[in-house]
Order: structure tokens, then C-alpha cells, then sequence
């Protein structure tokens, strides 16, 4: 670990103000304001999804803070995970803006949270740390939230009659679903607390942040893997959500359009002659397992009955 702190602040990293950009206060009113305003607006959904109206009765907001304050931890540990990681490499970025959204099912409130980076991204290692903290810290949130209102969940017999709205389920929810609520006999299902949907929210965001495509966090770590390769993978992630679209969920095209309309390059880092490392090869690998284990084909499904 010596050694390579001491690569990493070479001439290189300072000329690109690496010390300086630790230091770089980032503003703070707009971001505060942001994160206010979604604190309302999932407080209301929550609210609502709890059977309540806050529009009616402004006291009844209270209901929304099981689903609220859960989802944003996950949300604000994400972004966190990129900002210090930036700051740890002199890459000055922004403070997370969280983005709100209409505060009525069958929206969650928010459109989740973002950083900007406003400085190159200096070396391949650089590229891996920021582009795994937010996921991998997001993903041990997401988890401990799930771990959490698995416990509040109960089994109910499932309806008979109709079409039933359901979510899809990642391995590593149905692992901790095992592990927590035990089996669930046939003809029942696990009605989701409030923090439990927050939690499948949480694994939901992290798998498509991790989607290997374009600047996407999954794209950074695979350009940082395997450099000019990363458009072709990029290419043949697009054509299976593509596949995914047609045959499981139509969401998966929304996705692949906007994938190809963001762009599906990426920039070089500054200096691609410093070798990426066992350690940073590691975490790639961790960050892709955490994506098989949180992406699902059909993440919405209507099953008639």
C-alpha cells in the first residue's frame, strides 16, 4: 500500500490538483435545497403508500418516514461513496444532488441522486475507486435496510382472483429472504414492509448503476479494465437489455435508448500508463459479482390469476 500512495501522488496527480482538489469546498445551498425537497416529496409518497393523504392531512406526512428516511440512506450512501473517493484522488466534484420527482405512486419521489465531477479523473485506479464506492457502499446500505424490513414483512395467502402487480426478486434478495423469513409456503408470498420496498429500491438502483455501459459506474470499471474494449462491451450490453426488453421487461428498452443517446464512450483518463493493480482488479471483480447479485431480467411483472 506504500508504494502505491506514493505512485499515485506523483507530479502527475498534483499538476491536475490533486491536493488542491481535496481542499475545494463544494457549495452547499443548492444541494441542501434538493435534498429538502425529496425529503418531502418521499415522505408523501411513503405517506401514501402507507394508505394515508398527506394532501389532506399534512400530519399524516409523518407516515412517510419508514419508506423516506431508509431509501435516501441508501441513496445519499451512494453518493457519498463517489464524493470522498473523489476527494481522496484530487478529483473535485460536486456535493450529491438527489432529484425530486412527483410525490404520487406509482413514483417513488425521487429520480434518485447524482455528483458532478468537474476535474479529469487522473489514472485507471482513480477510475475504479470512484466509479465502485458509490455501488459497493450503496449496496451495503441497500442491505441493511432489506435485512430490516424483511423482519417488519409478513406472509399472506396469495390472492386467487385477478392480476397481481409484482416485483422481481435478485438473488441476493431471495437469499436474505431465506435466511430472515424462512420458506415461504406455496400459495403465500411476503407482503413487503414499507423498508423492505425501499430496500429492493436500493438493489434495483444499484444493478443499473453497474450496467458495464458508457460512464455508468459498471462503465467506468470496465474501461478501466479492459480500455478501448469498453465500447464493444458497452455495444453488447445495450443489445441484451435490447433482448431483455422484448422478452421480460419493456423498461429494458427505456434503458437501452437512453444508454445509446448518453453515449456509450468513454473519456481517457490522464495518464493510462499506471498499471491498475491486484488490489483494484479485486474490486472490479467484487463490484461485478454485487452487480449479478442485484440485477433482475424483470424487475416488474403483471401475473394474471
Amino acid at each position: 500500500m506504500a508504494m502505491e500512495e506514493h505512485y499515485e501522488d506523483s507530479d502527475l496527480a498534483r499538476r491536475q490538483g490533486r491536493l488542491v482538489g481535496r481542499h475545494t469546498r463544494p457549495k452547499v445551498i443548492l444541494p441542501a435545497t434538493l435534498f429538502l425537497a425529496t425529503v418531502v416529496t418521499t415522505m408523501t409518497v411513503g405517506a401514501f403508500y402507507e394508505g394515508a393523504n398527506p394532501l389532506k392531512n399534512p400530519l399524516s406526512l409523518l407516515k412517510g418516514i419508514p419508506f423516506s428516511a431508509p431509501l435516501l440512506f441508501i441513496l445519499g450512501t451512494h453518493e457519498l461513496g463517489h464524493f470522498f473517493a473523489s476527494r481522496r484522488h484530487g478529483v473535485a466534484s460536486t456535493l450529491p444532488f438527489f432529484i425530486p420527482a412527483p410525490p404520487v405512486p406509482p413514483f417513488i419521489g425521487t429520480f434518485g441522486a447524482v455528483i458532478k465531477m468537474k476535474s479529469p479523473i487522473t489514472t485507471r485506479r482513480a477510475l475504479v475507486d470512484i466509479g465502485a464506492a458509490g455501488p459497493l457502499a450503496g449496496f451495503i446500505a441497500a442491505l441493511i435496510v432489506l435485512a430490516w424490513g424483511i423482519r417488519l414483512s409478513t406472509v399472506i395467502p396469495r390472492p386467487s382472483f385477478g392480476e397481481e402487480f409484482g416485483l422481481g426478486t435478485p438473488l441476493v434478495f431471495d437469499l436474505l429472504s431465506y435466511l430472515i423469513a424462512g420458506p415461504v409456503p406455496d400459495g403465500y408470498e411476503l407482503s413487503l414492509h414499507t423498508v423492505a420496498f425501499a430496500g429492493w429500491i436500493g438493489l434495483f438502483v444499484t444493478s443499473l448503476n453497474l450496467l458495464p455501459i458508457g460512464q455508468l459506474d459498471g462503465g467506468h470499471i470496465v474501461y478501466a479494465l479492459f480500455g478501448a474494449a469498453h465500447r464493444w462491451i458497452s455495444l453488447a450490453v445495450v443489445a441484451a437489455l435490447v433482448i431483455f426488453g422484448i422478452y421480460s421487461w419493456p423498461g429494458w428498452l427505456v434503458w437501452a435508448a437512453l444508454s445509446t443517446i448518453i453515449g456509450i464512450r468513454h473519456p481517457p483518463v490522464v495518464d493510462s500508463n499506471i498499471p491498475l493493480g491486484a488490489l483494484r482488479v479485486v474490486v472490479s471483480v467484487l463490484a461485478m459479482a454485487v452487480f449479478i447479485l442485484t440485477f433482475m431480467p424483470a424487475p416488474f411483472y403483471i401475473r394474471g390469476l
